[in-house]
C-alpha cells in the first residue's frame, strides 16, 4: 500500500528530492504480474467500458451507467451506491482488457469486470482540493511489467484528508485527472475573456509506478483553493428482477421463477428463458388475423398480466396505452423494460392473460 496523500503532495509542488526509491521500496505492496495472471485479457470492444458523463457535485453518472446506457434502463431512479461491490470481491474481479477500436472508444487497455454478466464498471468523476495532497491510499494488485500496465485500486480514503467525504470508496480505481484553470484570452474589440484550460493525464490500467509517473505530469499547485476533478472506474453489481411466471389453469404448469438484470427486454428475455408468450386464442390488434409478435408493438399477442411490481416497468407509451385501455394491468412485453430506472425486486406475471377468468 502506497499513500497517494503523500505523492500527491511532492508531485502538485512539493520538492521532488524527498521522493526517493528507497522510500517506495519499503512500503508494502500486493502485486501480481500481468503477463503471468488472467487480469490481462483480449476481449472484443464492449459499451461497458465507455466513459460516462457525470455530475461533479454528487458524483454519480448522469447516464448513470454502461448498461443502462445501451440497454434502456435509463436513468437511475435509485441510490446507485446500492450496488457497490466491496473491496475484497474488486481485488478479484479487475481485469485489464485489451480493447480494438471501435465506435465506442479508441483501441486501447480499459478495465473491465472478470464476472461481466454480473457486474458493470460505472464512471464517476469528483472535485477534491488539490492543497496537501489527494489523500488516497493506493493498491496494486497486477502489475510488474516494463510498459508499466497494471491495475492500481483506492485501498483507503485518509480521514480528515481531501478526499474525505467525497464519494471515492475503496475497490475505485483512479482512471484520469484532471486540472482545470480559467486564463486570458484576447477578445478582438470585446477586449480580454476567460477561457477554461485543462491538463489531464490518463492512470487507467496503470501499475503504481506509472500512476505515480503519470502524477508527476500534471503541473504544480498555483493557488491554495485550486482543485483537481478525479475520475474513478468502479465495479457495481447488475441490479436483478426476481420475476414469478403464472400460466392458466388449463394449462396446467407449475408457477416459474426467473431472473432478469434491469435494462432487459420482457418478450425477449422471456424467449431466450423458454417461456413461450404467443397465445393460441390471441388475435392480432392490428389486422386481426393470427401471427407471432413482430416485436413493433403494434399486435398485442405478447401481452402478460402484472399482478404486482408496475413500478419495475419502464412507463407505458401512448400507443400501447391506447391499445389496452381496456386492460390497464396488461403489458405489451415487447415494449416493457424491466428494471426500468436500475431498480431491483419482486414481480409477478399472469402468461397468456387471455386465457384467464377476466
Amino acid at each position: 500500500m502506497r499513500n497517494l496523500a503523500l505523492l500527491t503532495l511532492l508531485a502538485l509542488g512539493a520538492a521532488t528530492e524527498a521522493f526517493t526509491p528507497a522510500k517506495l521500496s519499503s512500503s508494502r505492496r500486493r502485486a501480481a504480474t500481468l503477463a503471468s495472471s488472467p487480469s490481462l485479457v483480449v476481449r472484443p470492444s464492449s459499451p461497458s467500458a465507455s466513459s460516462q458523463q457525470v455530475d461533479v457535485e454528487t458524483g454519480e453518472s448522469l447516464v448513470n451507467s454502461a448498461a443502462a446506457r445501451y440497454s434502456g434502463a435509463g436513468a437511475a431512479a435509485v441510490n446507485m451506491n446500492a450496488y457497490n461491490v466491496p473491496l475484497d470481491r474488486s481485488i478479484e474481479e479487475w481485469v485489464a482488457n485489451l480493447t480494438p477500436a471501435s465506435s465506442f472508444m479508441e483501441e486501447g487497455v480499459y478495465l473491465g469486470a472478470k464476472s461481466s454478466k454480473e457486474l458493470f464498471v460505472d464512471t464517476l468523476t469528483f472535485e477534491v482540493n488539490r492543497a496537501g495532497g489527494l489523500g488516497l491510499e493506493l493498491l496494486e494488485i497486477a502489475g510488474g511489467r516494463e510498459d508499466g500496465l497494471g491495475i492500481t485500486l483506492v485501498e483507503g480514503v485518509v480521514e480528515g484528508g481531501n478526499s474525505d467525504g467525497c464519494g471515492i470508496i475503496p475497490g475505485d480505481s483512479v482512471s484520469k485527472l484532471t486540472v482545470r484553470r480559467k486564463s486570458a484570452s484576447g477578445g478582438g474589440g470585446a477586449g480580454l475573456s476567460e477561457v477554461n484550460e485543462e491538463t489531464a493525464v490518463s492512470t487507467e490500467c496503470l501499475g503504481f509506478d506509472a500512476t505515480v509517473e503519470a502524477i508527476f505530469d500534471l503541473p504544480q499547485i498555483e493557488t491554495d483553493d485550486e482543485t483537481i476533478l478525479v475520475t474513478v472506474k468502479r465495479l457495481r453489481r447488475k441490479p436483478k428482477v426476481t420475476m414469478t411466471l403464472k400460466f392458466p389453469p388449463e394449462q396446467d404448469e407449475p408457477d416459474a421463477t426467473i431472473e432478469l438484470f434491469a435494462g432487459e427486454n420482457l418478450r425477449r428475455a422471456m424467449l431466450t428463458r423458454g417461456v413461450k408468450l404467443n397465445d393460441a386464442l390471441s388475435r392480432r390488434f392490428d389486422s386481426g388475423g393470427v401471427g407471432d409478435c413482430g416485436a413493433d408493438g403494434t399486435c398485442a399477442t405478447c401481452v402478460v398480466g402484472v399482478s404486482n411490481g408496475m413500478d419495475l416497468l419502464n412507463p407505458i407509451n401512448e400507443q400501447e396505452k391506447q391499445i389496452l385501455a381496456k386492460n390497464p394491468r396488461w403489458r405489451m412485453a415487447c415494449k416493457t423494460i424491466v428494471g426500468f430506472g436500475m431498480k431491483e425486486g419482486e414481480m409477478t406475471l399472469q402468461v397468456n392473460p387471455r386465457q384467464w377468468d377476466q
